[in-house]
């Protein structure tokens, strides 16, 4: 059985779960021009420091460059991102895990964007920014997982 061409009824979001539940990995694929490849090529290394890769392949497809807002694209398990969101691999590192996130819980049924959804899908990148300081070698990197984290904590702050 082949991955669901689309995401989108009850019946291709019940394939594409049974097929993920079964241990589906997507060959996941990047299109944009070669500078966006780069970026996100240097991102998909963090997220393999990590041990993240595979929770990336489960959920999704595809990463595409677009001039507009970054965004899941949930009925084709796509990321469509602009250049400005790849331009820090840590960050889009963090921001590609918590779209893989929501893609989790939207093959799940659950209700993956507002209030609650919203807190767990930055808690989800949060959790990847930890995992990466503690398991990178490199000391820009961790420095930067840091920077983020305390960004991040700072935002939480003000809720």
């Amino acid at each position: 059985m082949n991955f669901p061409e689309r995401v989108y009824t009850a019946k291709e979001v019940k394939a594409a779960k049974e097929l993920v539940d079964k241990g589906y990995k997507h060959l996941l694929t990047v299109e944009g021009s070669p500078n966006f490849k780069q970026k996100v090529a240097e991102t998909l290394e963090l997220i393999k420091t990590a041990e993240y890769y595979d929770f990336l392949r489960t959920y999704v497809r595809q990463i595409m460059e677009i001039d507009g807002l970054t965004q899941l694209r949930e009925t084709e398990a796509a990321i469509w991102a602009n250049k400005f969101a790849v331009e820090n691999p840590v960050d889009a590192a963090s921001l590609f895990i918590q779209k893989a996130g929501q893609m989790k819980e939207y093959l799940e049924g659950e209700l993956y964007y507002g209030g609650s959804a919203e807190k767990r899908s930055i808690e989800k990148r949060i959790e990847f920014l930890e995992v990466l300081k503690n398991k990178s070698t490199d000391q820009e990197v961790i420095n930067e997982c840091k920077r983020l984290l305390k960004m991040w904590e700072e935002s939480s702050l003000a809720y």
